[in-house]
């Protein structure tokens, strides 16, 4: 049950005997999960998703109509006015060649380009978050080996004082003891500090401490197996979901609208133009030179024009050129994609498989071995068939083989992130 409802079901059944409940363990899904909402680099990351899809609608946009008006004041002196003659005109250019088309296509394939390019942060998300959560089960797992150390010590240290008052073992033997009890107490704080500092660590990827979106959060260190497969099915399966794979051939898909919106702005646009010319009427009058003129009724004229521009700039192809070149680098940049995905692929298989052999090592044979040499060497000391020294290399060969083994299995659950993030999958521990 969740923290809220522990808490309503003590209020039930007695005010009283209300106890804090148990935080629920943090698994790394849910981890996980929490950073792909929160996490703010990612947010920052999605605006470029919103900008590309505005591009869209900008792509959409077709040429602005161009109004103008002019006047012109007739010479003639009239008694009663001076008549202007007024101009208004209506131009617009009519884009040829599927410019619009082109452009809307570009735009769209950028939104593509985008959205890959998020999901490949995503995935790189994904390994720093992974990272952190096995750093933090590691380092809390030494935490507990060592306080179960400090305990068999301690235990040595009272066994001891005891033997010293009864004349069993001499003051050197006693103060030995000690001394490597409190030695290891210091391992212990270090190891604690560090442990402390490992889930501190969880925070950045959350975008917000970790105490806020889960007070006394309990990981949930438990990893589950990850099937093995075949080379052959997981190959084909990282080239049609790896994050650098789907970039790389968003990023031709969008080069290519790109050579094909160049290829049509080649293409000239002509400006058609509807313009009215009106003149009003005047009377009869005397120019400049005092000269009879003749007066003029009012007038209207409709006038259409159309303007083409003589394309002679096109006869360069450079721009086509340079499109084009661009498209060829990244047909290349694909292939070695794909190249470079294969062989991540493989890799990350051989070694998951060798963490996972180096793991079975530790877990079958190692560990039970030292524990056996410890318990044993523990109770020849008891008995006097052993001496302190003897018991203490017993122990820290132990600890050294339970600090090798807690590696192991974080060297094995970061191989296998790898591994699933290398065919394109959402990682699971």
């Amino acid at each position: 049950m969740t923290r809220i409802n522990c808490i309503l079901a003590g209020l039930l059944l007695s005010p009283a005997l209300l106890v804090p409940c148990a935080a629920a363990p943090l698994t790394f899904d849910a981890y996980l999960s929490a950073v792909e909402a929160n996490s703010l680099e990612l947010q920052a990351q999605q605006q470029s998703i919103t900008s590309a899809r505005a591009g869209i609608g900008i792509a959409g946009l077709r040429p602005d109509p161009e109004f103008t008006l002019g006047a012109a004041r007739e010479t003639v002196r009239s008694v009663e006015h001076r008549p202007v003659t007024w101009t208004p005109a209506l131009s617009m250019a009519i884009e040829t060649g599927g410019k619009r088309a082109a452009r809307l296509k570009a735009a769209q394939s950028n939104v593509v380009l985008a959205e890959e390019t998020v999901a490949g942060f995503r995935n790189e998300l994904y390994g720093t978050a992974a990272a952190a959560y096995t750093e933090a089960c590691r380092t809390r797992d030494v935490v507990a080996r060592k306080e179960q150390t400090l305990a068999a010590l301690s235990k040595v240290v009272e066994a001891n004082g005891v033997r010293r008052k009864a004349g069993d073992v001499g003051g050197i033997e006693l103060l030995q003891s000690r001394v490597e009890r409190d030695q290891f107490q210091a391992e212990l704080a270090q190891a604690r500090s560090e442990a402390d500092s490992a889930m501190l660590n969880l925070s950045p990827p959350l975008g917000r401490q970790l105490d806020t979106l889960f007070p006394q959060a309990q990981l949930a260190c438990d990893l589950a197996a990850y099937d093995d497969k075949d080379a052959s099915v997981l190959v084909p399966q990282a080239l049609n979901a790896r994050s650098d794979v789907r970039i790389a051939r968003a990023a031709l898909d969008n080069l290519r609208d790109g050579a094909a919106l160049v290829r049509a702005n080649r293409s000239v646009d002509p400006t058609v133009t509807v313009g009215l010319s009106a003149a009003r009427g005047y009377a009869d009058g005397v120019d400049g030179s005092g000269n009879p003129v003749d007066g003029a009724p009012r007038s209207r004229a409709l006038s259409l024009s159309l303007a083409i521009p003589i394309p002679l700039s096109r006869r360069d192809h450079g721009d086509v050129v340079q499109a084009e070149a661009g498209v060829t680098q990244a047909m290349l940049a694909l292939r070695q994609a794909e190249l470079k995905a294969e062989t991540e692929v493989r890799t990350a298989q051989r070694q998951w498989r060798s963490a996972q052999e180096r793991l079975a090592r530790y877990r079958d044979g190692v560990l039970q071995d030292a524990q056996k040499v410890v318990d044993g060497m523990r109770l020849s000391y008891v008995k006097g068939n052993a001496s302190l020294l003897e018991w203490l290399a017993a122990q820290h060969s132990a600890d050294d083989a339970w600090q090798a083994y807690l590696q192991a299995r974080a060297d094995a659950a970061i191989a296998s992130t790898q591994l699933q993030l290398a065919i394109g999958q959402r990682p699971r521990l």
